[in-house]
C-alpha cells in the first residue's frame, strides 16, 4: 500500500486540499482574505483556496514531523525576511493561522493533541488514524499519475 511519504508533496497536497475542501469544518476564516502568511510577506494571498491547501500541507507536515507544536510549524512555513541593506534573516509564518488550521482539524477529528504517559505535559499534535488514512488514501489515488511523471518511482 502507498504511504504519503510515497509520493511528492506537491502532488499530495493538491490531492488532500480537495479532499479537505469537500468538508465543512475546514472553512476559512472572514479575516483571511486579508492577512499575510507570515511577516516576510507583502501581500496576502492570492489564490482562492489557499486555506485548503495550507490546511493540507500542516496536516501532511504533523504526519512527517509529530508530535510537534505551532511554533515549530510556524517556523517551517517562514522565509527569509527583506531588511533592505542589512542582511536578510529567518522569520517564522504566521501563528495564528496554524493554530487555527489545527484547530479545524481537530474539530475534523484528523488530528490530536498528544501527551506524556500521565498527561501532564502537552508534546503537539499528531495525526490520528483517520488523518493517517485520509493521507494514505490521496498517496494511493496519486500515485499512478506521479509515476507517469516519475518512472522510477514504480519500483517502490
Amino acid at each position: 500500500m502507498t504511504t504519503f511519504h510515497d509520493v511528492p508533496a506537491g502532488i499530495l497536497i493538491q490531492g488532500v486540499s480537495t479532499k479537505l475542501a469537500a468538508m465543512d469544518t475546514i472553512s476559512q476564516p472572514e479575516w483571511a482574505r486579508h492577512v499575510k502568511t507570515g511577516i516576510h510577506r507583502e501581500r496576502p494571498p492570492v489564490q482562492e483556496d489557499w486555506w485548503e491547501v495550507r490546511s493540507a500541507a500542516v496536516l501532511r507536515k504533523v504526519g512527517t514531523m509529530s508530535p510537534v507544536g505551532v511554533n515549530h510549524l510556524a517556523q517551517e512555513f517562514g522565509g527569509s525576511r527583506d531588511r533592505g541593506a542589512n542582511p536578510n534573516r529567518a522569520k517564522a509564518g504566521s501563528r495564528h493561522i496554524i493554530r487555527t488550521i489545527l484547530q479545524q482539524l481537530e474539530e475534523a477529528k484528523l488530528v490530536v493533541m498528544a501527551t506524556n504517559l500521565p498527561g501532564t505535559v502537552k508534546l503537539g499534535r499528531t495525526l490520528t488514524p483517520a488523518g493517517q488514512k485520509l493521507l494514505n488514501e490521496v498517496a494511493h489515488e496519486v500515485r499512478p499519475a506521479v509515476e507517469a511523471e516519475a518512472p522510477g518511482l514504480a519500483k517502490y
